[in-house]
């Protein structure tokens, strides 16, 4: 299909030449992607391109979605002996005009770190490791009855990571169940604050 000119028939390799160049700068080697309506000359097509998926049929990373993203304390650390390791910050807070002291608790196989900056690091590393769950307390529910007691103004909050689960817990003695959380986590919180 040569022309007088030739010049179909350069026209013709330079394309054929930039497809190829695309196919071997393509991941895999694989066709390049079809360019979205967007950018594209001339008509538009009548039906959109399916959002991106990965290889496993999920939607890829830069697909935004709707469904919010679960709470760090939505799954609770399991009962029962753990692994012992933990990265903590641990805010305990005398009274609502107090100020807050601050503490890092760092756990390796129940042994703690060298960063740790807790009051009794090794009983609370031990606590971790005999029972992780003790930094998910059970919320109050309408099926639950707490007795009506008051143990003291103190609040205490949890936050890092104990044998890869988030934790994100608040502690406080507004109410025996509050108080029964309190005291089973006092060797991490580092202090007993209500009564026994």
């Amino acid at each position: 299909m040569l022309t007088q000119s030739g010049r179909p028939a350069l026209v013709l390799a330079a394309v054929l030449m930039a497809v190829a160049g695309l196919t071997a700068c393509t991941p895999n080697g694989g066709p390049s992607p079809s360019p979205s309506p967007s950018t594209t000359t001339g008509t538009p097509s009548a039906s959109p391109s399916p959002s991106p998926t990965a290889p496993s049929g999920s939607p890829s990373p830069e697909t935004e979605t709707t469904a919010p993203a679960p709470s760090p304390s939505a799954v609770p650390l399991p009962s029962g002996p753990g692994q012992g390791n933990a990265e903590l910050a641990i805010m305990i807070k005398p009274s609502e005009t107090a100020a807050a002291t601050n503490f890092t608790l760092v756990c390796q196989n129940g042994v703690p770190a060298a960063e740790s900056q807790h009051p009794n690091a090794a009983a609370a590393c031990i606590a971790i490791k005999n029972n992780p769950a003790i930094l998910s307390p059970v919320p109050a529910g309408k099926d639950r009855t707490c007795t009506q007691q008051y143990g003291g103004p103190q609040v205490a909050t949890v936050t890092g990571v104990v044998d890869g689960h988030p934790v994100q817990a608040t502690f406080s003695l507004k109410d025996g169940c509050e108080i029964a959380a309190w005291n089973a986590a006092k060797d991490v919180l580092g202090s007993t604050g209500g009564k026994s």
